[in-house]
């Protein structure tokens, strides 16, 4: 069976073994052990949903008034979720000094007070820090960066905070108190203000501003919540406790999604790194308020509206309401560019436009805005995260939100974090063996994706207090790190004679308990069984309305193994599989299937770690296994394994057909979109292959989605996305390999043949497999500028190191590539003794169709032949095609164009590659059907992008393209087109200064032609 091409050999990414959301790099990349740099630590995430203009937030007349909405019917205030025993009470006098005077607001994190200083008769707010959140080294750090932060940020237009102190084990923090009002109640009261009021309270806001950028400050967090207007109508900007400092690393990762969403950058959400350009984001937003009383990107969630964002640009405010000035418009358009670059790129030329448009002077974003376009999909890190499920947000006043009740039927995906479940039995054949289980219960709802535990124990790892364990605690930490709504703890223990599960469902922010279920067995191994049972509440809880009844009869024979040691085998193996230990992995799902032959779940894992160790002909016959049980999986798994059975077949037809049908189902599943974008680009759709990769991106944003997402771009033409995917990769994951391969085919599409190299280059250093990468490379871009000694003797010490590492594949595909450079040469014995060594290395579909080219060009029919009837002979549709192009190639040999034509015809019909099209056209040329040439030659040229890698196995074949320009001129002059010599010309460019190519002296000769060509 034909080995996987790389960006799918990556079991985890296929979805078997009961995994969730789950991906490990793609093969050979040396960061797949590796904890991505965005994942690290403990970072408090998200914001409030509500839609803030239409949201009742809590009135007041002074400084720090609480935004959260009022509850609607059912759900508890945060006063009913927090104990009030340790706030303070009015009339209180905090260490002798400060007099409680009144509450201003209330949070997550603190609670805000009006304060008397009574030893210097001054008002001041002050926010008390709760005890059980100022015992955390984290909290009480990020309270300590807020008031660093601000402390460096002066100006009459910043609120000023003053000391951080302790009285009594209380921590608190004082700040300046401001009598009047925030833009949010403005908004509320007034509505939409008068140009000039609201240009006024933009132009303090970017002074604000421009001094907190001048100190290297981000705001991260601007809001009109945090916007302040005195009684005299200064304007105050306030609440820096989510910046951080541009000079230093802060407590957050690059890749954290911090901030309030409704006012959130595009590049915030994204989890990109920030500069003060996503502060001016936020003021452009905040200013269309001000003008129109609605913000842009209006959708019926905050989450949607932020993906709109990213998807559209904003309708200028003087098409909402035409009393806007179009000035005044256009600065607030040019504010809200998606793209950075295009947006002001400073507070103080924002301030310039502001000054000219109320001096009647000419502004610098004069610019017309087109009618958003229709939505398509884009990136946003935390899709995969629960819409209705928000956790917490950090800055002034801090605030826990959640829904306590049902959500809606149309749900966003959520990740739920399953905790290691303790166990009281003192049997340790309970440790780790029903917690894999849970995940695959819970994600018999189509909305819930269980998160990679694995991945979870190596961020555990990095927590302040690390530790191997996923108890609750440290769930809890890594579920609020990583935009986790939910954690399901448990217990298993003994009750006299019986053995009794409980599994409580937690929200990861408060630790409150959504949903409890206990169940008791007599026998141990009749516990997994009851695992559907117990998750059936937890899912109703988060908001699954499929009955319980269902849900149980759904899961079938699922939960059913022969003893609870078969499921314990599959949980180490799970473990093994998580902790890159393969081979045990590979022993114990084997072992498993041993004690329980009809355990699907253990054969598509031992397919899962085949695949992972190369072993293509074993995973082809485990996944048989596993396909020949599948009334004994969910119909989530069902999908999956089903795709990947069809997927190693190499049917991508119907790989494609089964992920969609995944996808269909269920939207949030990552893995599905990941592999129905791989199948989609075998079967060339490029475009869609585009849309699902960047849908996984979205959901899981990690190496190999990025750099999958990267290469589909550049194989669909979008060199410059491809490049801005690649780069991400590098800046997140520095070790990966396959950003620089990705990098490379990009830099490469877009003509920067010296930056390409470079980038091979240092490809090169990463490890072994990267310099046998980075061989292709070098030597593909030496075939593409003509220079064939030089790709010559690349490919030859490449694969001969290939060799010497036992890795035959790689050698046989150098081979192959040698064998056509010897071709171009005109060295025929070469060629064939090159094609030979690549046979005897591999006989993938790959390596016979391209041993069977150079047969066919060599004169070698005989081999050729036999070769073709071999690949026809095949189930997979491409190595049908390629069999009919064998067929082209030969009868064009025997000055047959017209049997030619024939059967490349068949073999586009059977898969439209590039390839095809390329020698559709020249058997067109040799029939001298010029215009239908042409026409091929133009598809190529508009697909080029697949030229970058033909078979798009990552395995740059560039060198194959230049030629298309020759014999695009030889069509135009067949046409007798005045332009043919353009064609040429470009031929020239590419390869005219190696001084190589046998094809030289006869383009000269022919552009030497051009004028009696001209005058006939």
């Amino acid at each position: 069976m034909e080995k996987p091409k790389p960006k799918k050999a990556s079991p985890e990414s296929m979805g078997v073994g009961g995994q969730g959301a789950v991906r490990a790099p793609a093969k050979g990349d040396s960061s797949a052990s590796d904890v991505p740099r965005e994942e690290k630590g403990a970072t408090f995430v998200v914001g409030p949903s509500t839609s803030p203009i239409d949201s009742n937030a809590a009135a007041g007349d002074v400084t720090f008034v609480d935004p959260s909405p009022t509850p609607a019917a059912g759900k508890p205030r945060l006063s009913n979720i927090f104990p009030k025993q340790n706030q303070l009470q009015t009339g209180d006098v905090l260490g002798g000094r400060f007099e409680i005077l009144d509450v201003l607001g209330e949070g997550g994190m603190g609670t805000v007070y009006k304060a008397l200083d009574r030893e210097v008769d001054h008002l001041v707010a002050l926010k008390l820090i709760r005890p059980e959140m100022a015992a955390h080294p984290a909290i009480l750090a990020r309270f300590k960066q807020e008031l660093l932060t601000a402390r460096q940020v002066t100006h009459r237009n910043v609120i000023r905070i003053h000391d951080l102190s302790e009285v009594d084990g209380v921590k608190f923090i004082t700040m300046e108190y401001v009598e009047g009002c925030d833009l949010r109640k403005l908004l509320l009261d007034k509505g939409k203000l008068p140009s000039e009021q609201a240009v006024e309270i933009v132009r303090q806001m970017c002074l604000a501003l421009e001094a907190a950028h001048r100190a290297g400050v981000i705001h991260r967090d601007l809001k009109p919540q945090n916007i302040m207007q005195d009684k005299q109508g200064r304007i105050l900007v306030m609440d820096f406790g989510l910046a951080r400092s541009l000079e230093s690393g802060g407590m957050t990762q690059t890749g954290a999604l911090m901030g309030t969403i409704e006012y959130m950058s595009p590049e915030q959400a994204m989890g990109k790194q920030l500069d003060a350009r996503s502060d001016l984001f936020a003021v452009g937003l905040i200013f269309y308020e001000l003008l129109t009383c609605k913000l842009p990107f209006k959708a019926e969630t905050a989450v949607a509206s932020l993906l709109k964002r990213n998807q559209e640009r904003a309708l200028p405010a003087a098409e909402l309401d035409a009393s806007i000035p179009k000035g005044l418009s256009d600065i607030v358009s040019k504010c809200l560019e998606r793209d950075p670059n295009l947006r002001y790129q400073s507070a103080q030329e924002i301030l310039a436009d502001l000054d000219a448009w109320q001096g009647k002077r000419p502004i610098s974003a004069s610019v017309v805005m087109p009618v958003p376009a229709p939505s398509r999909a884009v990136p946003w890190k935390w899709i995969a995260v629960a819409a209705t499920l928000l956790l917490l947000v950090v800055g002034t006043p801090i605030v826990v939100q959640r829904l306590m009740h049902k959500i809606p039927t149309q749900h966003a995906p959520v990740s739920v974090l399953v905790a290691d479940f303790t166990n009281h039995t003192g049997d340790a054949i309970f440790d780790g063996t029903l917690e894999p289980m849970f995940n695959v219960a819970l994600e018999g709802a189509s909305f819930i994706n269980a998160y990679n535990r694995g991945r979870a124990r190596k961020l555990a790892q990095k927590l302040p207090n690390p530790t191997d364990k996923l108890d609750e605690q440290p769930a809890r930490l890594v579920a609020l790190s990583q935009g986790i709504s939910t954690i399901i703890a448990g217990e298993i223990s003994r009750r006299g004679n019986n053995y009794v599960v409980s599994a409580i469902a937690l929200d990861a922010a408060t630790g409150n308990a959504l949903a409890k279920a206990e169940a008791t067995s007599t026998n141990k191994n009749e516990l997994v069984g009851t695992i559907p049972k117990l998750v059936a509440p937890i899912r109703k809880e988060l908001g699954d309305t499929t009955p319980e009844s269902a849900q149980l009869e759904r899961a079938g024979g699922a939960f059913t193994a022969a003893s609870l040691e078969v499921v314990h085998q599959y949980g180490m193996a799970m473990e093994q599989q998580f902790a890159g230990k393969t081979e045990e992995a590979l022993r114990s799902f084997g072992k498993a299937a041993e004690l329980d032959p009809n355990f699907a779940r253990a054969y598509s894992g031992m397919t899962s770690a085949a695949i992972k160790l190369d072993r293509q002909g074993d995973a082809g016959k485990y996944i048989k296994l596993a396909m020949e049980h599948v009334d004994r999986m969910t119909d989530r798994e069902r999908y999956r394994v089903r795709g990947l059975y069809y997927g190693t077949a190499g049917n991508w037809q119907k790989c494609a057909e089964e992920y969609s049908e995944l996808v269909k189902g269920y939207p949030g599943d990552n893995i599905g979109h990941n592999n129905l974008a791989v199948c989609l680009s075998e079967l060339r759709n490029l475009p869609k292959a585009v849309e699902e990769a960047r849908r996984d991106v979205e959901m899981n944003p990690n190496a190999t989605a990025r750099a999958n997402l990267s290469l589909f771009s550049s194989y669909a033409g979008d060199f410059e996305g491809g490049e801005r995917e690649a780069r991400e990769v590098q800046q997140r994951y520095p070790s990966s390999e396959s950003g620089y391969l990705a990098l490379a085919l990009a830099q490469l599409g877009q003509g920067q043949l010296s930056q390409s190299a470079e980038t091979y280059s240092k490809l090169e250093k990463l490890s072994q497999h990267g310099a046998s990468m980075s061989a292709w490379g070098l030597a593909d871009l030496s075939l593409y500028q003509g220079r064939f000694a030089d790709a010559v003797r690349v490919l030859e010490k490449g694969a001969s190191s290939d060799l010497a590492a036992k890795n035959n594949d790689a050698a046989a595909e150098k081979f192959a590539a040698l064998a056509y450079t010897q071709l171009w040469m005109q060295r025929k014995g070469p060629a064939i003794a090159a094609a030979e060594k690549a046979l005897a290395n591999s006989q993938t579909v790959k390596i016979r169709f391209l041993a069977a080219k150079v047969f066919a060009e060599t004169g070698q029919q005989a081999k050729a032949q036999k070769l073709a009837t071999g690949l026809a002979s095949e189930v997979q549709t491409e190595a049908q095609a390629d069999a009919k192009i064998i067929e082209g190639d030969l009868a064009l040999k025997r000055g047959d164009a017209r049997q030619a034509i024939k059967a490349l015809t068949e073999a586009n019909k059977l898969l439209d590659t590039w390839l095809g099209r390329f020698e559709l056209g020249q058997a067109y040329l040799e029939a001298k059907a010029f215009a239908e040439a042409d026409s091929e030659f133009d598809q190529c040229l508009r697909r080029r992008g697949e030229a970058l890698s033909l078979f798009l196995d990552e395995v740059p074949t560039y060198g194959y393209f230049p030629p298309l320009y020759y014999y695009q001129g030889r069509v135009r002059e067949g046409l007798k087109s005045a332009g043919f010599a353009e064609s040429y010309r470009n031929y020239l460019n590419i390869r005219g200064q190696a001084a190589e190519d046998p094809l030289l002296p006869e383009i000269h000769r022919r552009l030497g032609e051009q004028g009696s060509i001209k005058s006939r």
